[in-house]
């Protein structure tokens, strides 16, 4: 990934944060960003202690003027953008614990507002600085494609999150494409599950070692990314 610039959303924890560390071991320039400016501010901080390049931008996807600046930040520092990992999402309450039927408006709006719409703003505002080879990985789960209780608006938010990259990967000559590490061990699944910096490396394969093919329009789950690289 030497020379590339890479932007992941959502990267002051979890997936988000592993994902940024291992585009920056690999010799990316990375641009990081989250809602809480301290928090990505040290990621950013950590990867370059660890001899990698950073940057980190406070942004909120829920707002396209955020993403915006964020895209023209990215592609000042390093040209053209290269990858794009579509991965900042929300969850308002306790995993497998939000039937539909009990939620509020509310928390229905946000999921959508941030998880559908905030991957739609990432993507569109990318769009001006891709490189023509560029690749956008979209963060998702297996709820967004099971009918596993529990799950609520959340589990719907993400499927139109992948609804929305299966209609870019039809639209646009750049690849995209979902990526599903399966359950990682991080907040939302209250450490339960695969190791995140495991997770990450899928992330990075789809980034870089996966054939285009294989990524544009379609859904990247463990197995995939096991067969591919056992």
């Amino acid at each position: 990934m030497d020379g590339q610039t890479a932007v992941v959303t959502g990267a002051s924890r979890g997936i988000g944060e592993a994902v940024a560390h291992a585009f920056g071991d690999a010799g990316a320039h990375v641009v990081l960003c989250a809602r809480d400016r301290n928090d990505v501010e040290d990621v950013a901080a950590a990867i370059r202690d660890e001899g990698g390049s950073a940057t980190a931008v406070r942004a909120d996807i829920r707002d396209e003027f955020d993403v915006e600046k964020l895209m023209r930040q990215a592609s000042r520092e390093g040209g053209d953008i290269d990858i794009v990992v579509a991965n900042a999402g929300v969850y308002h309450g306790d995993a497998g614990q939000t039937p539909l039927s009990t939620e509020s408006y509310s928390a229905f709006d946000d999921h959508f507002r941030t998880n559908a719409r905030g991957v739609f703003a990432t993507i569109q505002e990318a769009l001006p600085h891709l490189a023509p080879d560029a690749r956008v990985l979209v963060s998702s789960g297996v709820v967004a494609r099971n009918p596993q209780a529990g799950y609520g608006s959340y589990a719907v938010s993400k499927a139109a999150a992948e609804a929305v990259a299966l209609r870019f990967a039809g639209d646009i000559s750049q690849v995209v494409g979902v990526v599903d590490p399966g359950q990682v061990a991080t907040a939302l699944t209250g450490r339960e599950g695969r190791d995140v910096t495991d997770a990450a490396l899928q992330f990075r394969w789809a980034a870089t070692e996966a054939d285009p093919d294989v990524v544009d329009g379609e859904i990247l789950d463990r197995r995939a990314y096991r067969d591919a690289t056992s």
